[in-house]
């Protein structure tokens, strides 16, 4: 017998409940639930005050045609009666209830206690449904439908104020289906926590008679088709049991019969199917509804095979006798196995000999067909059974259709076909913002937003895709994010915290849809958002196996989202990394028009890049890479790549030398990398060119890179003719250089191996597509980007795609002067009055004296140091540019002279004159240039 362990509660609290108290009077008074009150009661608060139920209220509705036959009261009686023994002497009550909590039965520890209470404590028949008595045991246990604590002022009315109470679902072992609850009520002062063991076995051992009974009338039903064996014999069939019918064939064949056969005892009517063999052979299943000497109705399903003769081990002459006796315990584990299918003909019998029709006289009759017993049971047990092996689909199902993307929206969406219609007929699911851009919501209750509606008709007035939804405290949906667990709510009529959320929509939800089950999507400890699944078409509500199922979808679906989350936060990332290491904007020159496009792959960001980089001599270098591999490292290995290549590329190298010093720095890249092993090498392919807007010659090389398209001024496409080279960071091998004419309105196309490289197409197929693409020379070039990316990118990419387009122009002739002078200081004076004339032609009277002071200290440098010709340049475009070459090699160096020397100061002086200058290499000398600004600095 279980005693009194004290005053203690389940919170640890003494006997006097003064804080629940304080909590449910504030709470009455219409402020908010205390955060210390156990989730289950503040939400049965809720659901309380939303119904407008009265604390003070005292009756209770009483139903006097109670049904004393139902399967629950057989079943729970003589366990009620143990527990009464047990409980003898203490003030404990004890009753069992329907699914409805109409009270059925009532059992008192002391029997003065049936005299003392009040008449809804001691009389069946009073209905303990939350929406009539509030928070108490009966009514919470079908809310939550576990096992629950009730406890003092955690009571909603007013006369359970002293009592505490534990209650219990009792479930049908077959169905799940919630056949009613068993509940113990009794002093506060009787609290232990022992009772919940007590309770758990009480509420097993009725469970265990339900299955016995069920196991009865399985077996009532097989002892009835057995005595029909004696017509099957008169009629010369051949009867075989279930071991020679579906035992002996392939496990496919197996399978299908018997789902076959459980369907056609669901269908509860006499019918017949063929079934195919994997053999080409075809079984007739064929129902026979029965009734057993008890009154139990079900079908059995026979097998009917056609052949002539027995010529397989499927069929063998066989006849059951006899069913024997089997102990309740026994049976009742047998009928629990096949999960609420029917029982089947035992194997194993003494076989009886059947003579065939036609065979009285001695002569062989023509061999009838073989007819075999494969199921009996009753149709809800098969349509559970049926709707178990489902359930067990539809998980295989989803393992398969949810996330087969790394996109959030599209998994969700994945989760919401899968349930529909198998499970639901409409499903919404609610992410927060943070979740759909990657993140971690901070407030997951707060910032949901509607995110997939999908069901089997699409004019369902659930808010649309797109919109904020605020969840009030008491709907199921606030209720499951905020206890983690799913919430079935069977009847949406009286869940009042659904009904108040939106009250313009409610009549409409509720002319299609009727029940309803709240799942969180919770993965790794983060909440993702919760999916509300509706049923509307099928009449039955959702159950508890079908609240059980919805949670297991949703908790295989907020995997695969939280790995699209988390993949969406690392590629933004990398996205934005990629982004910020690329030409945020164009340089201002004249040499091209230049437009571009990055388009990052499907899968994850890779090391594409592009850049256009002004030089000297009105000059530009076009520049197109591709870092090897995907993710942060090639997104970082293509920014310090970008760096370098533009630095080699401003220090005037020719594209072969700019290609050998990347080389050369991938190659160090990958021995200075102690972390890498051998698969994790760094490489890169680029094109690099060159075009001179004085001379209209492009100068290109490549490493490993696709060659560029050159669009001529008349339309004609071709592929630059430009040895391969190897991709960088291989070593050891030269690049070589190719100098080609571009006209004025050609058009250069730069590419990477993402736009026409892909494994569903041909390359050469795409290149045709790209020819033709390109053969319209009006295009801009922001035009022939964006019909390249149109019809020639693949549309969905599996590799980065950078695409650079430049329309070149040429420097007019009269902007460019050039003198060629011999190396005497003589001359000196001659080109200073040239160039001040041809200044005043062009109208840049203002920079003749600075260009003045320029050229004489650079011509004076080239003929004092240098060698050869001198030649002089002035170039007239957005800037004024001085050049002047010589035939030497040897470089000028910029450096600060002491008051007492006396030279050293030309260069400084350039310097100081000019916006920049440098030194660029020819095959055959060098050019010092120095450049003028022409907006007034």
């Amino acid at each position: 017998m279980v005693r009194s362990g004290g005053a203690s509660t389940p919170t640890g609290r003494a006997t006097g409940d003064a804080a629940p108290v304080r909590s449910r009077e504030r709470f009455l008074e219409g402020g908010p639930v205390d955060a210390g009150v156990r989730t289950p009661i503040s939400d049965s608060w809720e659901r309380c005050r939303s119904l407008g139920l009265s604390p003070d209220r005292s009756d209770l509705p009483f139903r006097a045609d109670l049904d004393l036959e139902a399967r629950i009261v057989g079943a729970a009686v003589p366990v009620l009666d143990r527990l009464r023994e047990r409980f003898a002497g203490t003030p404990m009550n004890i009753c069992v209830t329907d699914a409805q909590g109409t009270v059925l039965l009532r059992r008192f520890g002391e029997a003065s206690l049936a005299r003392s209470l009040p008449a809804i404590q001691r009389v069946p028949g009073f209905v303990f449904a939350e929406q009539f008595a509030g928070t108490n045991g009966v009514g919470l246990a079908l809310a939550e439908r576990r096992l629950v604590h009730v406890y003092g002022a955690e009571h909603f009315a007013e006369r359970a104020q002293g009592s505490a109470c534990r209650a219990l679902p009792v479930r049908d072992p077959l169905s799940g289906r919630i056949e009613g609850v068993l509940c113990f009520g009794y002093p506060r002062s009787y609290e232990n926590p022992a009772l919940a063991t007590v309770i758990r076995k009480a509420a097993r051992a009725i469970e265990q008679r339900l299955l016995g009974h069920s196991s009865a009338r399985e077996r009532a039903l097989l002892r009835a088709y057995l005595d029909t064996e004696a017509e099957a014999a008169v009629s010369g069939h051949h009867t075989v049991g279930l071991d020679e019918l579906a035992l002996a064939q392939h496990p496919r064949d197996r399978a299908i019969l018997m789902e076959k056969a459980t369907e056609l005892i669901s269908f509860a009517q006499r019918a017949a199917v063929q079934v195919p063999l994997s053999d080409g052979r075809r079984v007739t299943l064929m129902s026979r509804p029965m009734t057993s000497a008890g009154g139990v109705q079900g079908l059995a399903i026979e097998a009917v095979l056609p052949d002539h003769a027995p010529r397989h081990p499927l069929v063998a002459p066989r006849q059951i006798d006899a069913l024997p006796d089997f102990p309740a315990e026994a049976a009742a584990s047998r009928a629990a196995v096949p999960a609420g299918a029917a029982a089947v003909a035992a194997p194993g019998r003494a076989a009886r000999k059947v003579t065939p029709v036609g065979a009285e006289d001695g002569r062989p009759g023509p061999a009838p067909p073989s007819r075999g017993l494969l199921l009996v049971g009753e149709p809800e047990v098969a349509r559970h059974a049926l709707a178990a092996r489902r359930r067990l689909e539809l998980l295989s199902e989803a393992s398969t259709r949810i996330g087969t993307t790394l996109d959030v929206r599209r998994t969700a969406r994945e989760l919401a076909e899968t349930a529909v219609p198998q499970l639901a007929d409409y499903v919404t699911i609610d992410l927060p913002e943070a979740v759909l851009r990657g993140e971690e919501s901070a407030d997951p209750h707060g910032d949901l937003l509607r995110t997939v509606v999908h069901g089997i008709r699409d004019d369902c007035p659930f808010h649309p895709v797109g919109k904020q939804v605020d969840y009030g405290p008491a709907t199921p949906q606030l209720r499951c994010l905020t206890s983690g667990e799913a919430v079935l709510e069977p009847d949406l009529t009286a869940a009042a915290g659904w009904l108040a959320h939106d009250p313009e929509h409610t009549a409409e939800l509720l002319a299609r849809v009727h029940s309803l089950i709240a799942v969180p999507l919770v993965a790794r400890g983060v909440v993702l958002g919760v999916a509300a699944f509706y049923r509307g078409r099928d009449p039955v509500p959702f159950g508890d196996d079908d609240r059980s199922l919805a949670r297991e979808l949703a908790a295989r679906a907020a995997l695969s989202i939280d790995n699209a989350r988390r993949y969406t936060r690392e590629r933004t990332m990398v996205l934005a990394l990629q982004r910020s290491l690329l030409p945020h904007g164009l340089p201002d020159q004249d040499a091209v028009d230049v437009a571009h496009r990055y388009l990052p792959a499907e899968s994850d960001v890779g090391g594409d890049w592009y850049d256009v980089i002004p030089l000297s001599g009105t000059r530009i270098g076009l520049m197109v890479g591709d870092v090897v591999g995907h993710g942060m490292l090639s997104a970082a290995t293509m920014g310090r790549l970008r760096t370098a290549a533009r630095s080699f590329a401003e220090l005037d190298f020719p594209p072969d030398e700019v290609l050998t010093h990347l080389d050369n720095l991938v190659g160090r890249l990958d021995r200075e990398d102690p972390a890498a092993d051998a698969t994790d090498i760094v490489g890169a392919t680029c094109l690099y060119a060159v075009y001179d807007p004085t001379t209209q010659r492009c100068t290109m090389a490549r490493a490993g890179h696709p060659a560029p398209a050159v669009v001529r001024p008349d339309g004609t496409v071709s592929f630059a003719e430009l040895p391969a080279g190897p991709p960088l960071g291989l070593g050891g091998l030269p690049f070589e250089a190719v100098e080609t004419d571009l006209p004025e309105g050609s058009q250069l196309v730069l590419y990477t191996d993402g736009l026409i490289e892909d494994r569903h197409r041909d390359v050469d197929h795409v290149l045709d597509q790209l020819r033709a693409a390109l053969a319209h020379p009006g295009r801009t070039p922001e035009e022939t980007c964006q019909v390249v990316l149109n019809s020639v990118a693949p549309a969905h990419p599996s590799d980065d795609i950078a695409l650079l387009v430049a329309r070149t122009h040429a420097l007019d002739p009269d902007r460019i002067a050039t003198w060629d002078l011999e190396p005497d200081p003589a001359v000196v004076g001659e080109v200073r009055t040239r160039a001040l004339r041809r200044l005043a032609d062009w109208g840049l009277d203002e920079a003749a004296f600075a260009v003045e002071l320029m050229l004489s200290e650079l011509v004076t440098n080239a003929i004092r140091h240098g060698s050869g010709p001198v030649r002089v340049r002035l170039l007239h475009g957005r800037t004024l540019i001085c050049e002047v070459c010589d035939a030497s090699n040897t470089a000028p160096h910029l450096r600060r002279a002491a008051s007492t020397d006396e030279g050293g100061r030309g260069l400084f002086l350039v310097a100081q004159l000019a916006r920049s200058w440098g030194t660029r290499y020819l095959p055959e000398g060098k050019v010092i240039w120095a450049e003028c600004g022409l907006d007034g600095d």
